[in-house]
């Protein structure tokens, strides 16, 4: 993976190779700045050649796929027509944790209710002097936005940013809903453009419904026939192979599975399934672009068919960061296949100090202060067990105890009960936690080359990690 390179009065220069990180850190003319992303400081250099970098988002409900690549235009001598090349830098995946948001929202209010509803003094309503603002989103809805843009403004801090891409419309829900939808009933809606079979692809796993088959050519499906009164609604449509769908034919589905009464069962619990995924996204998608406006840098927006044409077009995989790298214009792809670096939103701790069974009684306290002998939970710690079952170097997340006797969380599994004494901390917890997600190819993943890239990235962390002793 590359490593983010800042100059001496800490502005971004070009990223470099992990070799050229590693030399410039044994020669002493760099020292760390952060271990994720990984970054360093030059102690030597003001400044340097900067080239077009484009950092491009592909909003998710659940997670955010992030880009960033270098760009080259060159003009085509025939036809005149500019021709726009990019090389992927980094892939980020930002994990995002709305649904964690909503449901303790959810169980703050159940507790609202259960206490206004006994034997207290009686207290006056308050849900009508509560006011919202002009462009007020939900807390979970307002979290994907902010972390995202978190995000956005770290990596301006850490290389030359000079253009922004964002997907701006993917699902319609009015048209997917209704598709009869016209004319001013239709302008009564804020979206535009809808893309069912991309939407009826994430729903049913991008697989056929009825056999689970992967990797071939699916069709839309009516679950009721259309010859049989059946609507073109998102409800009633799913996905089928070729032989499926030819051997379904006009028949209803619970004639089709008669025999597999699970299967059955489990289809129509599936059909209710919401749209709460593709409503989050167009709730947030002009948050998301009003923001990077604001950042000053040009933004382009660009539809999800156009990422699909431009991935499809490309025979490049789909991942959240990988269609981030296909937004908008697209002409050739170059150097994508590199790890991903998944960073997870864990948030920074919790105001709740018991834990409870789930009848609501309390099973035990946490402590009243969040650092035990200068460690916090979360942390990045190196530590070295000088004898035990656990005998060795060791390095991962921590999870304090007030005795002192830590839990460290590593790649190679959980490590209980390690001395307070024994631990190095290398990196403060920072409310996320980073992990890399292996390289994808065009057909088939090749594990081998992505072990190496994450042995590699892992190896040059490790050695610089006396800097943060």
């Amino acid at each position: 993976m590359p490593v983010f390179v800042l100059s001496k009065n800490k502005k971004p220069l070009m990223p470099c190779t992990e070799r050229r990180a590693r030399i410039l850190l044994s020669r002493k003319r760099a020292v760390v700045v952060r271990m994720e992303p990984f970054t360093i400081r030059l102690k030597d250099r003001r400044n340097g050649t900067l080239q077009p970098i484009r950092l491009s988002t592909d909003p998710g409900s659940k997670s955010t796929g992030i880009s960033i690549s270098r760009e080259l235009e060159k003009e085509d001598l025939d036809t005149k027509e500019v021709k726009r090349t990019s090389s992927v830098l980094f892939l980020v995946e930002l994990i995002h944790r709305g649904q964690v948001i909503r449901d303790g929202m959810m169980s703050r209010a159940s507790l609202r209710r259960a206490r206004r509803n006994r034997n207290t003094r009686y207290r006056a309503p308050r849900f009508l002097n509560r006011t919202r603002p002009q462009g007020w989103l939900a807390p979970s809805l307002k979290h994907r936005v902010d972390s995202l843009m978190s995000w956005v403004n770290r990596f301006s801090h850490l290389a030359p940013i000079t253009h922004l891409s964002q997907e701006l419309v993917r699902f319609d829900t009015q048209s997917m809903t209704n598709p009869e939808i016209s004319e001013a009933e239709y302008q009564q809606g804020t979206l535009a453009g809808y893309e069912i079979r991309e939407y009826l692809l994430e729903k049913w796993g991008r697989q056929c419904t009825y056999c689970e088959a992967e990797n071939i050519g699916l069709d839309i499906d009516h679950i009721i026939a259309r010859s049989k009164g059946g609507s073109n609604r998102v409800n009633n449509l799913t996905l089928a192979c070729r032989p499926c769908n030819q051997s379904k034919g006009n028949q209803s589905i619970q004639e089709f599975l008669k025999k597999k009464p699970k299967k059955l069962a489990g289809i129509l619990k599936r059909l209710q399934t919401p749209l709460k995924d593709a409503a989050a996204v167009n709730s947030t998608r002009w948050a998301v672009f009003e923001k990077l406006k604001a950042t000053g840098l040009p933004v382009e927006v660009g539809s999800g068919g156009r990422t699909k044409f431009n991935r499809r077009r490309l025979g490049i995989p789909k991942t959240h960061a990988l269609d981030a790298a296909c937004v908008g214009k697209v002409d050739e792809l170059k150097a994508w296949q590199r790890p991903t670096l998944a960073i997870k939103c864990t948030g920074r701790g919790s105001y709740q100090r018991t834990r409870l069974t789930k009848y609501g009684f309390p099973r035990g306290y946490l402590m009243r202060r969040k650092s035990v002998y200068g460690f916090q939970t979360g942390d990045t710690v190196q530590a070295q067990v000088p004898s035990g079952r656990h005998k060795g170097n060791h390095q991962g997340r921590v999870a304090i105890r007030a005795t002192g006797s830590f839990n460290i969380q590593t790649p190679q599994g959980l490590i209980q009960g390690v001395s307070y004494q024994h631990c190095r901390l290398i990196w403060r917890a920072d409310g996320y936690s980073y992990s890399l997600i292996a390289k994808q190819e065009k057909e088939s993943g090749n594990q081998g080359h992505a072990s190496r890239a994450e042995l590699s990235h892992l190896g040059l962390k490790a050695k610089v990690s006396r800097a943060f002793g």
